[in-house]
């Protein structure tokens, strides 16, 4: 279908003809028609399916076609779990209202405060936010969100992972019971069903398979004996012709770190990307990644959440994530825009109920490589080389000695779950880029980002 068939304003179809968009993707077709009539959304879609135009556009044409006079408050506001994807959006947001004079700011934690004052300190329309930053300012009475017609959570999931499930609510508060609300997940489970039972009111269903992120990503399989064996694969890989741009995700910031001084040591073009990088340097990293002057960007699923680089023609799992989901997230970042890509995994004997996991999610099994020269020495299963068979209740069968995903008598070692050898124990997987497990969110954790300075954002308002 396309754009000038679904009834936005004449405004935005001529900025959308400017750039050559023309066609409509499945999720921007199946969302745009009801959000203009002003039903609320629930739509579940992936990264790079087109989901920033299945919002944006409809909330743009509804302010266009209605102008409000004497009121200096955002009309749109759009929540966003990161400072990567709330500037993605941002940008996005500004090139659709190209035609159009509007106030489209992003008001993110880790950009400086007096930068912040100054673009609030005019008449806004649109408000894209990270929530921490964004219940900051309206406690302490810098931005009014009496007057806000549409309210869009996007990557909601995400946000509940990294403990704003509190925030988004108490957000949603301060703006009109009248308004209209469109919530874009990538998964559909409990927590986010309960969210939406929440803020929806009668809301429009909208559903992009999976799958189809992934429908132009050939997946691989490398078995690794351990730490060591990862970083000699991880070396011989980057030195393949075939490989231009690459994300290589790693559990930690710490592991970015690493990982990217031992590549740029090697003599490549590296560089990492995480949460403790201030918003400038996390910038100035994307925009080298953008015009390749860093050709592989080692990064944590956090900090890579909203990555927008056309171009990546491999991902690397360094470390496998936690949950299927994010695997998806992961390897979506490659074979955008009709392009193909590779996504390689690396996975030890510890590492054997994830992939299991994440072949199960994905329906489809990853094909086992191996380099010549870098074969594994270990085997990676007791016996078929895949998953163990599993009975009635979903756990390994079997009656025989000490399992191997069992820790071992010191607590430390390669057979601890996601256990990195030779790092005195420290599991692997310690720590999300949040320092959480995966267990969910942890309400004894703070939930916002820090001020420019590193020092944590105020305490909320009392009457909140």
């Amino acid at each position: 279908m396309s754009f000038s068939e679904l009834g936005l304003h004449p405004l935005v179809l001529k900025a959308l003809e400017s750039f050559e968009y023309i066609t409509a993707t499945p999720v921007q077709s199946a969302a745009i028609p009801p959000a203009l009539e002003g039903r609320d959304i629930l739509a579940t879609a992936e990264t790079g399916t087109g989901k920033t135009a299945a919002f944006m556009l409809p909330a743009l044409t509804r302010i266009a076609e209605m102008p409000r006079l004497g009121v200096a408050a955002p009309r749109v506001l759009v929540l966003a779990p990161t400072r990567e994807l709330a500037k993605q959006v941002t940008d996005a947001a500004r090139k659709y209202a190209k035609f159009m004079k509007l106030n489209i700011v992003d008001v993110v934690g880790g950009m400086p405060y007096r930068e912040q004052l100054r673009l609030l300190s005019r008449p806004v329309d649109v408000v894209v936010a990270t929530p921490g930053r964004l219940i900051d300012h309206v406690s302490r009475r810098r931005l009014d969100l009496d007057y806000v017609e549409v309210l869009i959570l996007d990557e909601a999931d995400r946000m509940l992972d990294m403990g704003f499930h509190d925030d988004v609510e108490t957000i949603a508060k301060c703006c009109p019971p009248t308004r209209q609300t469109m919530l874009f997940t990538a998964t559909l489970d409990r927590r986010m069903a309960g969210l939406a039972g929440n803020l929806l009111r009668n809301p429009e269903r909208v559903a992009v398979e999976t799958e189809a992120t992934a429908i132009n990503v050939e997946q691989r399989l490398h078995h690794a004996d351990d730490l060591d064996h990862k970083r000699r694969l991880l070396q011989h890989i980057a030195m393949q012709p075939e490989v231009g741009k690459a994300i290589i995700f790693a559990a930690t910031k710490r592991d970015a770190d690493t990982l990217a001084e031992e590549l740029s040591l090697a003599g490549h073009a590296a560089a990492a990307l995480h949460g403790d990088m201030d918003q400038g340097k996390r910038n100035r990293t994307l925009q080298r990644l953008r015009t390749g002057q860093v050709r592989l960007l080692v990064a944590t699923d956090v900090a890579a959440r909203g990555i927008d680089v056309r171009d990546i023609t491999h991902v690397i799992n360094f470390d496998l994530p936690r949950s299927a989901e994010d695997y998806v997230h992961r390897i979506g970042r490659t074979g955008r825009a009709g392009a193909s890509g590779i996504a390689i995994s690396f996975a030890s004997r510890a590492d054997r109920e994830t992939l299991f996991r994440i072949e199960r999610y994905t329906n489809a099994t990853l094909a086992i490589h191996t380099i010549p020269g870098l074969e594994p020495q270990r085997p990676f299963t007791a016996g078929s080389g895949r998953p163990p068979a599993r009975n009635g209740s979903g756990r390994p069968s079997g009656n025989g000695g000490p399992k191997p995903w069992h820790r071992n008598g010191n607590g430390g070692g390669e057979n601890k779950p996601g256990g990195y050898a030779g790092r005195g124990g420290r599991p692997e997987h310690a720590r999300s880029d949040n320092h959480r497990s995966d267990a969910g969110p942890r309400p004894d954790h703070a939930r916002r980002e820090s001020h420019g300075n590193g020092k944590p954002a105020p305490a909320r308002a009392k009457s909140w």
